[in-house]
Parts: structure tokens; sequence; C-alpha cells
């Protein structure tokens, strides 16, 4: 039986104007890598023009300038490319949520229909259950746990394709520790995993709460940025930014 990491896989990943696709953040950058067999078989990506400004702090971070997107295309451009390069393949993100939540968003505004029956693993929900202890869960941070090189972070593409480097690398400890080979016996364990890590999560934001330290408002449709936390553990530098400008003190 091929391991379930080693089957194709379509691992994206998306850069944004904001942390809130309901408050009309839009997607700037999208990047896909296509993996068979554990290896890259296509790199695909494009900068989008979303129709409005992109806030300076973006630009800092991720270095996609307002004048790199002129002429670009709009998303209802990409939508059926999109679609066609994760149907049939199990799609991979890290941290699924953040990406899915814009990338359904943006579809409808498209007006194209969301591809129905698409599988998700999430290499972040992994690395917390198979890195505890060992540190921050951001993407880089992880990759470099497992030698794994980021060569140029937040960027789309680069960051797709590194995510994707961790999630084989992590379904081969799986494999090695546990025996997962199949997608079927994984997926109870990743909804588990998942489910253990936002109780946790949402645990530690009513302690912060009862403590009266810092408190950071949930973003976005169930909170996309997921299991970050503000002190250290946030998973991207645009969100963390974003977020220390709508935090207060309780």
């Amino acid at each position: 039986m091929t391991p379930w990491y080693m089957g194709p896989l379509a691992v994206l990943d998306t850069e944004t104007t904001g942390l809130d696709p309901d408050r009309g953040d839009r997607v700037i950058e999208i990047g896909i890598i296509l993996f068979d067999n554990g290896q890259v078989t296509e790199r695909w990506g494009e900068l989008i023009q979303p129709d409005q400004e992109i806030p300076a702090k973006v630009t800092e971070i991720t270095g996609i300038r307002p004048d790199q997107l002129v002429g670009k295309p709009r998303f209802a451009q990409l939508a059926h490319t999109i679609a066609d390069k994760l149907q049939g393949r199990l799609c991979v993100a890290y941290n699924a949520n953040f990406d899915k939540g814009f990338l359904v968003h943006e579809f409808a505004r498209a007006g194209v229909r969301w591809p129905q029956g698409l599988r998700w693993v999430d290499p972040l929900v992994l690395a917390k259950q198979l890195q505890k202890g060992q540190g921050s869960h951001k993407l880089g941070e992880v990759a470099k746990r497992l030698g794994i090189p980021l060569e140029e972070a937040h960027r789309a593409t680069a960051d797709a394709e590194c995510a994707g480097r961790v999630l084989i690398e992590l379904g081969k400890r799986l494999h090695q520790q546990d025996g997962i080979v199949d997608l079927e016996a994984l997926r109870p364990l990743h909804e588990s995993w998942e489910a253990e890590q936002e109780a946790a999560r949402a645990g530690w934001k009513s302690r912060s709460r009862g403590n009266h330290t810092l408190v950071f408002d949930p973003v976005g449709p169930g909170n996309a940025l997921g299991p970050g936390y503000p002190h250290g553990d946030e998973l991207d530098p645009v969100r963390y930014i974003f977020l220390k400008g709508v935090g207060r003190t309780a």
C-alpha cells in the first residue's frame, strides 16, 4: 500500500490583505505545489489584483508592493485553474482553516462553485502533536527542526512547498512510530488532535481573560487564526501585526 503522504498532494498557501474575508479582505497571492510520490511535479503561483489597497504592514512582511499587482489577474480569472489543480488530490495547507476561509469567499465572489469532496490534512495539526514541547509551531521553526529549508518565507509558493515537505516528513514519522499508512486511519486521529488543540487554545484564552492579561479578539469565521498565541507562538507575523492592532486589555 502506498502511504497516504506519498500520494498525489496539492499544497497551497495564500497571502492576503488582512485577516478576515468576512470584512472584505482579499487574496493577493496564491501558490499551489503538486507532489507525487513525495516529489514536486509542478510549481504554480500567481499574484492577484485585489481591487483594494494593500496595507503597508503586509508589504513590509511579504515584500509584495501595490505596483506589483497592477495588471495582474483577478481571482475570478484564476478560479477554474485553482479548482482543477485541487481536484483529485489530497489538499494540504499549513493552518488550513485560514486559507480555506479565504478561498471559499473568493470562489463565491467569483461566482464559481467551490470544488466538492476535497479532503484536507493540516501539517500544523500534525506538528503540534508530534513536536509537543519543542517550541514554536510557526512553519519555519517546525521546518528547521525537521531539517527542511524555507528559502523565501511569507511568499505563497515557497511557504506551500515547505509545508508539503513538512507534511511528508511528519507523515513518515507517523508511519514509523504508529504504523499509520492509510488516510482513513489518519483522519479520525487528525480530527481528534485538532479538537484537542482547539480546546487547549480556548482554555488559554479563557484563563487570559480571567487574569486580565492581553486579549486578542477572535478574527474571522471560527477565528481563522487557529491555534496561534500572542506570546511567541503566532503562526505568521502578518497576522501577529494585525492582531496587535486589535488587541485590548481586559
